[in-house]
């Protein structure tokens, strides 16, 4: 009856175990080959208005249906990442081939108004995602997220964090030029 005893007194160990490697294993994976169940798919319907007070309008999905590769960037001002990515976006924003849109994500006006006026603003459209849905639409897992999605408004490639990495490796830009091609 002891070695019974003993037996199942060793399960919750193991259970223990199993969970804990479980939980080391997804965690370490790296965020860059999450994948994303929104490429391939068009962009969601969404509707968002522009930052009050600032000269740049609203945006929606019939923004990244007009035939230009668009690469639409989810952010907030109280991101650090997204400030560390700012410069690279500023410097992408004066590409002639694509367009540049923002989705602000759960900020009052005056601070998405104050980040843009302080570290510049590159977005031909920005739309003020007061409540957040639309990101959650987008499948966003966090701010910074940037999507490159085609002229026609399907998204084609994701990237989860701040661009810096994607844009180092070549990675961003080859994708931004994948996207300007017919899906196959």
């Amino acid at each position: 009856m002891t070695s019974s005893r003993s037996k199942w007194s060793l399960l919750p160990v193991i259970v223990f175990f199993i969970i804990a490697i479980s939980l080391w294993l997804a965690l370490s994976r790296d965020p860059k080959f999450i994948p994303s169940v929104m490429i391939g798919k068009s962009a969601p319907e969404f509707s968002l208005p522009p930052i009050e007070n600032l000269d740049t309008p609203g945006l929606s999905k019939a923004d990244l249906k007009k035939g230009k590769v668009s690469v639409v960037n989810i952010w907030a001002s109280w991101c650090v990442p997204c400030r560390e990515e700012q410069p690279l976006l500023m410097a992408l924003s004066r590409r002639q081939d694509i367009q540049l849109v923002g989705i602000d994500n759960k900020d009052a006006s005056a601070d998405a108004r104050g980040f843009l006026v302080t570290y510049g603003n590159p977005f031909s459209a920005v739309g003020s995602d007061l409540n957040g849905r639309a990101t959650i639409d987008w499948g966003t897992y966090g701010v910074p997220e940037t999507f490159i999605v085609d002229g026609k408004g399907i998204i084609r490639f994701k990237v989860i964090g701040g661009l810096g990495p994607a844009f180092a490796d070549g990675t961003f830009v080859g994708e931004l030029a994948k996207a300007s091609q017919p899906l196959n």
